[in-house]
């Protein structure tokens, strides 16, 4: 696990409570919140969920992931299922069905889950026809996007067999399969190599590149859009795929990008109405830099748009607290509703327990929707952009 120092920049609290809350752990109990999803299924029901990590999960034996529907468009939640062993997953629906993907445990085995009736029961992925992609190996993920494109569904993941040390170990890949197979089968699904990083990017400071998006991109291309590691900056990384499907290339020198949140996990989505990229991704303003880990500053949860893949701009600062030490609105997994953005998100906040023991450890999953998402803009924000770009004193 990444260690840090935390930057306590600002430890007064607003003091305003959280709304639409999808479900709530207390600290002390030694489970945290994580790998927030979310789903829209066909008959209008929102599906969310989250794992659990910490000292009392058994997110590194086998670990567990809770399903909540609601039925009123995220007013209110119940939940439905609890799925052993999941980690790290995402919600997806295809041809009409859901779908939940990701690994057993804390660096564990590839398995796939499908739901027939949106996400009450859930299959088990006991062999390599029912669910259990990879038997072996070691793999990281989180609830990255999945995309449907030249006839396959493609999911960007990273081999983690490289090594034992946080970030080093992570090597992007991509897995696909026909849109028309059986997603539980394991040869249904096609594996590409992983592409090894090199230690010496970024001056030397390249501390690696994990969860990746998979998108298409303006050449229409594929490409695996990556969070990296780099304490001096936010950065992402842009990995594109090969016509074969299977191989990856990068090119330090013209691949790696300033996205603002790119040190943290993001989703990012292509509108198909006018083909512009967005993001929800939490960008350090100047108020809160943090020069030891950019990564663990996640009071500011921003929408981002580009037309390119390479140059973001902000449109929104959508959450906000002034603690980034002990509140965080963070992974957030989003989709297109029409006009809106649905989002759900990994939140660290007060509570009547004392609140989260620090902003990566949340205590609450959390439902948001940004209404008229297209027409926000700065002057849209819930802080003044200006204050946020002012040194702390």
């Amino acid at each position: 696990m990444l260690q840090a120092h935390l930057c306590n920049d600002a430890p007064e609290a607003l003091g305003f409570p959280l709304k639409n809350i999808i479900n709530h752990v207390r600290a002390n109990t030694g489970l945290y919140i994580g790998s927030p999803s979310m789903a829209i299924l066909p008959d209008g029901a929102y599906v969310a969920s989250h794992d659990f990590f910490g000292p009392n999960s058994n997110e590194f034996k086998s670990a567990t992931e809770l399903v909540f529907r609601s039925e009123d468009r995220g007013l209110t939640w119940r939940q439905v299922a609890r799925i052993e062993p999941a980690f790290w997953s995402n919600l997806f629906v295809h041809a009409g069905v859901l779908y939940l993907l990701g690994v057993t445990h804390h660096h564990g085995l590839l398995v796939i889950r499908r739901s027939d009736d949106g996400g009450f029961t859930w299959t088990e992925p006991r062999d390599a026809v029912s669910g259990l992609l990879a038997a072996s190996g070691h793999y990281h993920t989180g609830p990255m996007p999945m995309l449907v494109h030249h006839g396959r569904i493609w999911r960007a993941m990273e081999d983690a067999g490289e090594g034992g040390n946080w970030g080093e170990r992570y090597n992007p890949m991509m897995i696909s399969a026909p849109v028309g197979a059986d997603l539980l089968r394991s040869d249904s699904w096609r594996f590409g190599p992983p592409l090894i990083q090199s230690r010496s990017w970024l001056g030397g400071k390249f501390g690696g590149w994990l969860e990746g998006n998979a998108v298409v991109a303006p050449s229409g291309d594929i490409v695996d859009l990556l969070r990296v590691a780099y304490p001096a900056g936010e950065k992402a990384a842009i990995v594109t795929l090969a016509k074969d499907g299977e191989t990856l290339s990068f090119s330090p020198e013209r691949d790696f990008i300033d996205l603002p949140g790119g040190a943290t996990k993001f989703t990012v989505r292509r509108d198909d109405t006018d083909g512009v990229y967005w993001t929800l991704a939490n960008m350090v303003p100047p108020r809160h830099e943090c020069l030891d880990n950019a990564s663990l500053v996640r009071n500011t949860l921003a929408l981002l748009r580009s037309t390119d893949l390479r140059a973001w701009e902000l449109r929104c600062v959508v959450l906000y607290h002034p603690d980034s030490s002990r509140r965080g609105f963070q992974y957030a997994d989003w989709l297109f509703d029409g006009p809106d953005i649905v989002a759900v998100s990994r939140t660290g906040h007060d509570d009547d327990f004392g609140g989260a023991k620090k902003a990566h450890d949340a205590n609450y999953l959390t439902f948001h929707r940004l209404a008229d998402f297209r027409t926000l803009t700065p002057a849209d924000s819930v802080v003044s952009v200006f204050e946020l770009d002012k040194k702390s004193s």
